[in-house]
């Protein structure tokens, strides 16, 4: 990583240089190992507080840290952390967005009646199934929403016709149905 210094009536020793360059470094590696990062750090001070200021430019976004601190040393060190901060924040986001697969048009229909295995083990932390509830949006009757209750589904969420507010029909174990209105 490239790092330029300025400083506004500060000056660093080279001992201080060098362990700055290894702390700016491993934000490098953060944002991107393979291409050169330029950092800008402005250093300045005002009334005995030392003031320090980084800014890194990441695929077209500014990440910027600013710390400040009676002590010049742990004022860049602050600084350098909220940068790292937001190196994490940026490249976490960037990477997660990148991977989701596309959906062809036929296919949210299959994507609301996915129901999990019952021959796979449980697991230790509760799945969360998205339905899609878009995709039948004529209100209802109660009688229709027991007609298109099956045996498979053990709830129904509709809109009544006659209230046109949302209800959720709910099977109960001894076969009977529950009706919540909203």
């Amino acid at each position: 990583m490239k790092i330029t210094y300025t400083g506004r009536q500060v000056e660093l020793a080279p001992a201080q240089l060098r362990k700055l360059e290894a702390r700016f470094a491993k934000i490098g590696k953060l944002l991107d190992g393979k291409r050169e990062c330029e950092a800008h750090v402005i250093l300045s001070l005002e009334r005995h507080l030392n003031q320090a200021e980084a800014t890194v430019n990441y695929f077209g976004h500014q990440l910027v840290g600013v710390g400040s601190s009676a002590d010049l040393f742990t004022a860049i060190h602050s600084a350098a952390e909220k940068l790292e901060k937001q190196a994490l924040k940026a490249r976490t986001k960037w990477r997660d967005t990148k991977r989701a697969p596309r959906q062809e048009a036929g296919e949210p229909e299959a994507l609301a009646e996915t129901e999990p295995d019952e021959q796979q083990e449980p697991e230790a932390e509760a799945r969360v199934y998205r339905l899609n509830n878009h995709q039948n949006r004529k209100p209802m009757t109660l009688e229709e929403a027991l007609l298109k209750m099956d045996r498979r589904r053990d709830y129904l969420v509709y809109t009544d016709t006659e209230t046109d507010r949302v209800s959720v029909l709910i099977r109960r174990r001894d076969g009977d149905f529950d009706l919540i209105e909203s």
